[in-house]
């Protein structure tokens, strides 16, 4: 009876501390009902596969993710390090590669624990439990930091560990923290796809696999994760959200009381948080208790086959691929019902279930909320028996009706009716979905406008992403993993080195793997010879300021050469400025000859000079020209007109630049402004000639000839 007052009193006084560590009570959150019933599901249940809210700058994501973490009960853990001292155990060789255990599941204990305890004969399991020491610590909120790198997630090897034992030693990553907590990832959009990647593995399969640095260990990895990304900020790959369980906006419409409510509420929180928690204190107990309760009933709540196969038909008739939808589904389903207090689920239940999973996934619109079907009629309300013919039927049937209500009632205490939705809620004849309703259907329809960007991986400049054993000239080491290689061999070396305290030999020198973003540089080569120079001239120019106003992001650059008279400038170098891109093309040179030969071989020096940087992916000249030159190269390169420069065959000379495009790794889009009915063929000839894409726009506007370019990009 002691131990368990003292534990409640541990418990009572990490609760106290918990409401008043600053996180905003969900309870005072404003609206947000279905994002706050997603966030408690998930909760209840954290197998359940995730929770994605995404949302604008000031939606209150965060304050949501954090606010959950407020109810979620605090933990009981084996205390390993009291244990060994208790049972008086050599630990000589001992290294725990686990956090936050349950002494209850022997199960997902370390193999060298276990190693550990074998030293003492336990009669059986539970004299083990008895032996063991725990301790009672708040559920871990761990967050993935933006730049974090594998070692660091997944863990690696401890060097002052390994370098004082001579032995490999394992150090938990952030992975190992999260266990049995909350793992939050901010801007997830904004993560290394690989580490993305690596965090859904680890969590869909509950257990966090190492195989790296000489190391070949797991560890249980049980958390809920929670994410958060801005649409504005970049798109998120299908993969990645069909991963998650649930995900909704953030973005709600509230009228002028609502925000200044959440105003006031937040001006309240900032200038005393224990008093503002204090208020909401009733609610969040509630909330934290409904929580509790629901988590010891989730075991026991069943579902049906009848209930399941209305799910997967849901699914199916709203389109959707693969199986994940009804999995999470029945998931969803299940914790609502123990939220709720049930042990079986309902109608209600699998309705909650398609709000929240099936229908984000579905191509398909639900009918208004008027049209959605009613739930099913009661049992008793049976339509009545037809009129008997006689008394005397009238009697005998009454009676033998009685003796079946009796006996469809016992089958009844038996067998209940499952209950299962009479209707469906999405319609097959239904409309395409609005890409703004549905965050599945909304990032598919942006990924097609914000272009395929790939990254660099080199050895000299970017992100550090992994160590890499290095081939050829090392250029600059990864100590950290240099360290982790020669740790387990310093035993052996000191040997023959004793007055070395490290030894680093040749074979143990890793290199940075280093990644950045892989922008694009487009060129655009404009004809400033003709009549029409000057309109070419003026769309090229905003075309260049339209795509510099949309290429911060992926870090695109763009550059203007014109051509015109005996040769070919570049007007605009290589550049992310708007503000210099402006200065730069207040002179508008037009008239005269057309240079294309030189014009083509201006473009390329400067895409072959941009990709060699390291900072640009791919480079694509933009021609706006109808593909017909005038003035021979030589005469652009300074030599002197002589009478056989009449016998170059300009149109050849032309082509020849440009087959060089594809060895360059230019990509060449030909835009003809020739306004003909029938097109002369010259600027097609040119496109086929680099291997590139021709297109004939008589009415080129700045916005016609930017939306060319970025599918240029993202065709490459």
């Amino acid at each position: 009876m002691e131990q368990e007052a003292k534990s409640t009193t541990n418990i009572k006084d990490l609760m106290s501390k918990r409401d008043s560590s600053g996180a905003f009570p969900l309870a005072a959150i404003t609206g947000h009902n279905l994002l706050k019933l997603s966030l408690l599901l998930a909760a209840v249940d954290p197998s359940l596969g995730g929770v994605i809210i995404a949302g604008g700058r000031g939606t209150g994501k965060s304050v949501l993710a954090r606010g959950l973490h407020a109810l979620i009960p605090p933990i009981e853990i084996l205390d390993s390090e009291a244990t060994i001292k208790n049972l008086k155990l050599n630990t000589v060789n001992f290294r725990p590669i686990s956090r936050n255990l349950d002494p209850a599941k022997t199960e997902e204990w370390d193999e060298g624990l276990l190693k550990l305890f074998e030293k003492i004969n336990f009669n059986d399991e539970n004299e083990l439990k008895e032996s063991i020491l725990t301790k009672v610590v708040p559920a871990p909120f761990v967050q993935v930091p933006i730049g974090i790198t594998e070692d660091r997630l997944v863990g690696s090897i401890d060097v002052a560990s390994s370098l004082s034992s001579g032995e490999q030693v394992f150090q938990p990553g952030v992975l190992a923290d999260a266990h049995r907590g909350v793992l939050y990832i901010d801007d997830i959009n904004l993560l290394d796809d690989g580490i993305v990647n690596l965090v859904l593995e680890a969590t869909g399969r509950e257990q966090n696999y190492v195989e790296r640095d000489g190391l070949s260990l797991s560890h249980p990895c049980k958390s809920l994760l929670i994410a958060t990304y801005n649409p504005e900020e970049g798109i998120l790959r299908d993969h990645v959200l069909d991963r998650f369980a649930i995900v909704l906006s953030a973005n709600q419409s509230i009228d002028n009381n609502q925000r200044v409510e959440i105003t006031k509420s937040v001006l309240m929180h900032a200038e005393n948080n224990t008093k503002f928690s204090e208020k909401w204190s009733e609610e969040t107990e509630s909330l934290s208790t409904q929580l509790i309760l629901a988590r010891q009933w989730l075991p026991d709540v069943t579902i049906s086959k009848e209930q399941i196969s209305y799910l997967v038909n849901e699914a199916l008739r709203g389109g959707i691929e693969g199986h994940r939808s009804e999995l999470f589904a029945v998931k969803v389903a299940k914790a609502n019902a123990a939220l709720r207090g049930s042990d079986s689920v309902n109608t209600d239940d699998l309705k909650v279930a398609v709000r929240l999973v099936i229908i984000p996934r579905s191509q398909q619109l639900p009918p208004d909320e008027d049209d959605e079907m009613q739930p099913p009629p009661p049992e008793d309300q049976t339509p009545p028996p037809p009129p008997p013919q006689n008394q005397e039927d009238s009697n005998d049937e009454q009676s033998d009706s009685n003796e079946d209500n009796q006996e469809e009632e016992s089958e009844g205490d038996e067998e209940s009716t499952p209950d299962v939705p009479e209707e469906f809620i999405l319609d097959p004849e239904a409309c395409a979905v609005d890409p703004d309703l549905l965050l599945f259907s909304s990032a598919k329809s942006k990924a097609s406008n914000s272009g395929n960007r790939s990254v660099i991986l080199s050895q000299t400049r970017g992100r550090y992403v992994r160590p890499i054993i290095p081939r050829g000239k090392l250029n600059r080491i990864a100590v950290d993993a240099t360290l982790r290689a020669a740790a387990p061999y310093q035993k052996s070396r000191r040997l023959k080195n004793p007055n070395k305290k490290i030894i680093v030999e040749e074979g143990d020198f890793r290199a940075k793997l280093l990644q950045k973003k892989a922008g694009a540089l487009v060129i655009f080569l404009v004809d400033a010879s003709g009549s029409m120079a000057l309109n070419r001239m003026q769309s090229a120019k905003g075309a260049v300021i339209r795509l510099l106003t949309e290429a911060y992001e992926n870090r695109d650059e763009v550059s203007l050469i014109p051509f015109r008279g005996n040769q070919a400038e570049v007007l605009l170098p290589p550049t992310r400025s708007i503000t210099a891109a402006k200065r730069r093309l207040e002179t508008m040179p037009c008239g005269g000859g057309s240079p294309l030969a030189h014009g083509l071989t201006q473009a390329a020096r400067v895409a072959k000079n941009a990709i060699a940087t390291g900072d640009i992916g791919q480079a694509i000249v933009v021609g706006i020209t109808d593909g017909r030159g005038n003035v021979p190269l030589g005469v652009s390169l300074g030599q002197s007109e002589d009478e056989d420069s009449d016998a170059v065959n300009l149109k050849e000379e032309v082509l020849n630049v440009a087959s060089n495009y594809p060895s360059l790794g230019i990509k060449l889009l030909i835009i003809d402004t020739e306004r003909k009915f029938i097109a002369s063929g010259f600027g097609k000839e040119l496109a086929d000639a680099a291997q590139g894409k021709y297109v004939q726009l008589p009415k080129a506007t700045d916005q016609a000839i930017a939306a060319m370019a970025l599918n240029a990009i993202n065709e490459i």
